[in-house]
């Protein structure tokens, strides 16, 4: 191996020589893929999986295209799919809020979009370059990106095994305060695509001819993927599914993808890409959090097919299982917090009430078994008349049963925000009759001749009973942000947050920020606070949205949790048994394409208690399945004061892979033990808690 690095680095050096090419290859390792320079040229192959091998052509001469070949082979005869491309970005640079009351740079009630903002174009002078392995990932870096404040590279990363690659503009700014937007792709001065092709929200595909004189357009597309055609085949360009999606409340399609001339007014020359609506939905639009000297990565995906643009699609569909959840053995998916408000807007509003709503049917779609909704979120009367709260409360329960069915469980639930302080979800194992206030002269609870038990609450400790009387469960909405800002920590020391009525917390990706190799990582350390507070808490996922519908773009702004039930309850029956898996640990996270099918320490699982041996060591084994290439493991434990993480590098993994890990851990006066598993597009999943006794 030694004899071959060195082989390389003579070469690279005699090229370097005679041509003044700064190609840096000490860090290119042999792993599959193969790097030639001549002149200033560099050609790079890539094992492309499948009996193909990928190739390109990038040039490092100032004015010619950075890519001047994009190439694949079936056995050994190359086709060019694209030629003459240049990687185009568009930063959009704005200003964050950071007051501690809205929570840093946790911040969500942040309207960037209303301050001043500016787009720049993203300029690339090609200055030196280099080309280094890691794992099964090749990246060559370009130095001399900038644009306004912000400067560092282009990175172009190739992923063995699999046709697929990565563009990024790697840049940092030393200015506080900053929230970025990007747009992206890729353009050519010279030729066009013979064909443009997407799919369109009602999943129909699509296409056009383009033109040289095509302006440019913004689409609406699904699956967040546009495609060009030419006869050697296609090419499919598409963004991160989650990371690239910026936190809203609605998850509205603002048309991500773009093809034409002269996009943004910005970049000169025909292309296609990807784009983000500065001002979101009009509601609190964040962006994204570009701390200083962070290296934030502005980065799309590129998928090379043989075929045509319903090929090439069918292929970037199986990393998000065509934008669902997959079933996995022995679990079912439940999906929370949505303020679709159907029984306020729809049944209670005098308009007809269909059969088979569309929004079901989206959630359906998305390979969720178990949806609790958020309703009366804005409308409703949860303080009252007891008319309006009751008759409200029925038609929720009548609607959840009757939308219900052996493979599909819609459940009744509501984001409290009374009593204990911030925003808090309420659910129950059954229908319950509540209203979130009592008057001096009216009972706790009464039995109601048709509707059974009315409780009637006054405040936090009639909460609590009212939760352990129907075995209820409470948790914090969006901890440490939006109006969640400073809860749980204001209320951890209360006897209704120490109870095992109350579960812990929600995460979604709030914030954003395209530095980092995970997605949000807020919730996942409350989640730790809360654990070395001594309490036993557990970590849910959230979606918190509102308009669902199949136009929109929905599995961008989704999670799910994989609950361990081998059935689905029987709603006329009650749904206990899911608030059984919630409240002992039995679950865990993802955002679909990780996944965690099985997970033990010496033989314990989620929720469960460990008692370590004198040596205080462990063996985690592990189950993963995967789409897009694993990056790393992380192995996070705490003593009760500080959080420890054990780093796993994963990066000799390919895509669409299955396998059982196993991994030695050193636990020594620890008291809780959890696992996350992220890919290389910032994809996860993670466990809950195993507690430890030593």
């Amino acid at each position: 191996m030694r004899k071959i690095i060195l082989t390389y680095v003579f070469l690279f050096a005699l090229h370097a020589g005679a041509q003044e090419s700064k190609v840096d290859l000490s860090g290119f390792k042999k792993n599959g893929s193969e790097v030639r320079i001549n002149q200033k040229i560099i050609t790079l192959t890539w094992p492309a999986g499948n009996n193909q091998t990928g190739k390109m052509l990038i040039d490092l001469e100032n004015d010619h295209a950075m890519l001047k070949s994009i190439q694949l082979a079936k056995g050994k005869i190359f086709k060019e799919i694209g030629s003459d491309l240049d990687p185009a970005f568009v930063l959009t640079i704005g200003k964050r809020s950071l007051s501690p009351s809205s929570g840093g740079w946790d911040i969500f009630f942040d309207r960037v979009p209303k301050k001043p903002f500016h787009s720049y174009p993203v300029t690339i002078r090609k200055q030196n370059a280099s080309v280094r392995t890691n794992g099964q990932q090749t990246i060559l870096t370009i130095d001399g990106a900038h644009a306004d404040r912000f400067k560092g590279n282009v990175e172009i990363t190739f992923y063995n095994g699999s046709p697929l690659f990565n563009v990024a503009a790697v840049l940092s700014t030393e200015i506080d305060s900053t929230a970025i937007l990007y747009d992206a792709g890729l353009v050519s001065k010279k030729a066009i695509w013979k064909t443009m092709a997407w799919a369109n929200v009602q999943d129909q595909m699509q296409q056009a001819t383009p033109s040289a004189t095509d302006t440019s357009r913004n689409l609406e597309v699904k699956y967040r993927t546009i495609i060009g055609e030419n006869p050697g085949g296609s090419l499919a360009l598409f963004p991160a599914p989650h990371q690239y999606f910026y936190p809203l409340d609605e998850a509205f399609n603002l048309k991500f993808t773009w093809f034409g001339q002269n996009f943004h007014k910005l970049i000169p020359g025909f292309g296609m890409g990807i784009r983000q609506d500065p001002y979101g939905d009009n509601r609190y639009v964040p962006w994204f959090n570009a701390p200083p000297k962070t290296q934030q990565r502005l980065n799309f995906f590129c998928l090379l097919d043989e075929g045509n643009a319903t090929s090439a699609l069918t292929q970037v569909k199986k990393f998000t299982h065509n934008d669902s959840y997959k079933a996995v053995p022995g679990y079912k998916t439940m999906a929370t917090h949505f303020h679709n408000e159907f029984i306020s807007d729809v049944v209670l509003a005098g308009k007809p009430v269909p059969e088979k709503p569309e929004f079901v049917d989206v959630l359906k779609k998305h390979g969720l078994d178990i949806v609790k909704l958020a309703e009366f979120h804005g409308p409703g009367h949860p303080k009252g008349p007891d008319n309006d709260r009751l008759k409200e409360l029925g038609a929720l329960f009548q609607q959840t049963k009757r939308l219900s069915d052996s493979k599909f469980l819609l459940l009744p639930g509501e984001e409290a925000n009374n009593f204990y302080g911030g925003h808090w979800l309420a659910f129950f194992p059954k229908p319950v009759y509540w209203v979130m206030s009592r008057k001096p002269n009216e009972s706790f609870v009464v039995d109601d001749p048709k509707l059974g038990k009315v409780y009637h609450v006054g405040n936090k400790e009639e909460m609590l009973k009212l939760l352990e009387l129907e075995k209820g469960l409470a948790w914090t909405a969006h901890a440490r942000t939006k109006a969640s800002t400073g809860y749980p920590d204001a209320y951890k020391d209360e006897d209704f947050f120490k109870s095992e009525t109350f579960l812990g917390a929600a995460w979604k990706a709030i914030p954003a920020d395209l530095s980092i190799p995970t997605l949000s990582q807020r919730v996942l350390k409350l989640g730790d606070d809360m654990a070395n507070w001594g309490l036993r808490k557990h970590v849910i996922s959230e979606a918190d949205i509102f308009t669902i519908t199949h136009q929109n773009e929905m599995y961008a702004h989704l999670n799910v949790n994989y609950l361990e039930l081998p059935n689905l309850p029987n709603y006329e029956q009650g749904w206990q048994s899911v608030l059984d898996a919630m409240r002992k640990g039995k679950f865990f996270v993802s955002t679909g394409e990780v996944l965690i099918p099985s997970f033990s320490i010496n033989g314990k699982k989620s929720g469960e208690t460990l008692k370590l041996t004198s040596a205080r060591t462990a063996n985690i084994n592990m189950a993963l399945e995967w789409t897009f290439p694993l990056n790393f493991v992380d192995i996070v434990s705490g003593d009760g004061k500080e959080i420890y993480h054990q780093r796993i590098n994963l990066n000799n993994t390919q895509s669409f892979g299955k396998k059982t890990f196993s991994w030695p851990v050193k636990l020594a006066g620890r008291k809780w033990v959890r696992v996350e598993a992220w890919d290389v597009v910032a994809n996860g999943a993670f466990t809950q808690m195993i507690w430890l006794d030593q």
